[in-house]
């Protein structure tokens, strides 16, 4: 990391923090808010997606933010990008800043377009309770958890407004109307070149992509690649050396993703279940997370991370937003 910007710690943190957890931009109007990006409509065919540090799990925002995680996120997009813009044409116009995204205003499609290569996190939940059908996809007796399927699995989910994801199947998505035939046609097609570029990139980097979830949109009619892609945030990785070997002795996978947020949150019984209170993220954790999406982002990249200054932080965007005026 460079001098202006020092490797973090918890007592670090106590005296600076320099996590985004939400924006604001004197003279445009509020952004919509999601869970974890602050959306502005910069003009009708123009979007600023400034990605903050907020992270969520089982769909509730944490109330600590991570620090640099957003420019982690949104950097990891932009290399993910770049990695598959012959496959599909992607939303991606410039990246001003580590936080910030501009791209093409486009109509979403309100499917989040989830592929499994093993049998992990939320599918291995289901199939551990005994399920044997993930939207509409029939599993066989004796899996175990992480063992990867002969062939990826598409198993879409609705994307919610609020609240919980709901799992749907292909067929539900077109007897639904929510989706014509032939866009889903060719959403599915782009789904799996997308997942197998995916795997190719991380395994030259010794990573197993494990999951992973697109989402799409219409741009002038025109199917586009949106959000975000082979992110810590969408996808989950494993170390390749030695997956074979740890499956073999069930000695388990390290997850380069948000799930060992997920596994330390029921270890605080949390799981967004009503009743349940959200636990505060002790800052030790917090910079372990941290950690954790750097050692991603290098790893994934080759490069290391050096984070950008977030000081006067809504001014920048400002400066940055006055040119679309």
């Amino acid at each position: 990391m460079s001098d202006a910007s020092p490797v973090l710690s918890a007592e670090s943190l106590a005296t600076h923090d320099p996590s985004i957890r939400s924006t604001t931009v004197e003279g445009w109007p509020a952004p919509y808010h999601g869970k974890v990006r602050d959306v502005y409509t910069l003009n009708d065919e123009t979007l600023a997606i400034v990605v903050t540090d907020r992270i969520s799990a089982f769909d509730h925002i944490m109330k600590q933010p991570i620090p640099y995680k957003g420019q982690i996120l949104n950097q990891l997009a932009a290399f993910g990008f770049e990695q598959v813009d012959d496959l599909v044409p992607t939303f991606v116009d410039s990246v001003p800043h580590a936080n910030v995204m501009i791209g093409k205003r486009c109509q979403p499609i309100p499917i989040e377009v989830v592929m499994r290569g093993t049998l992990t996190g939320h599918a291995w939940r289901v199939y551990r309770e005994g399920g044997r059908e993930l939207c509409g996809v029939r599993l066989p007796d004796g899996l175990i958890e992480h063992q990867q399927f002969e062939t990826p699995l598409l198993t879409p989910a609705t994307k919610a407004v609020e609240g919980h994801d709901e799992d749907i199947s292909e067929k539900e998505i077109l007897e639904q109307g929510i989706v014509d035939p032939e866009l889903w046609a060719q959403i599915r097609e782009t789904a799996f070149a997308l997942f197998a570029r995916g795997q190719e990139v991380a395994a030259r980097q010794g990573l197993l992509l494990a999951d992973t979830k697109y989402e799409f949109g219409l741009f002038h009619g025109e199917l586009m690649l949106i959000d975000e892609i082979h992110t810590t945030d969408s996808s989950r990785f494993f170390y390749l050396e030695g997956y074979e070997e740890r499956q073999a002795t069930g000695t388990g996978q390290t997850q380069l993703s948000k799930e060992f947020l997920r596994e330390w949150l029921m270890q605080h019984e949390f799981q967004g279940l009503e009743g349940q209170v959200l636990p505060d993220l002790p800052d030790e954790f917090r910079v372990h997370v941290y950690e954790r999406y750097a050692e991603v982002f290098e790893r994934m990249t080759g490069n290391a991370f050096t984070p950008e200054s977030t000081d006067h932080f809504n001014d920048r965007l400002a400066e940055l937003f006055s040119r679309y005026r």
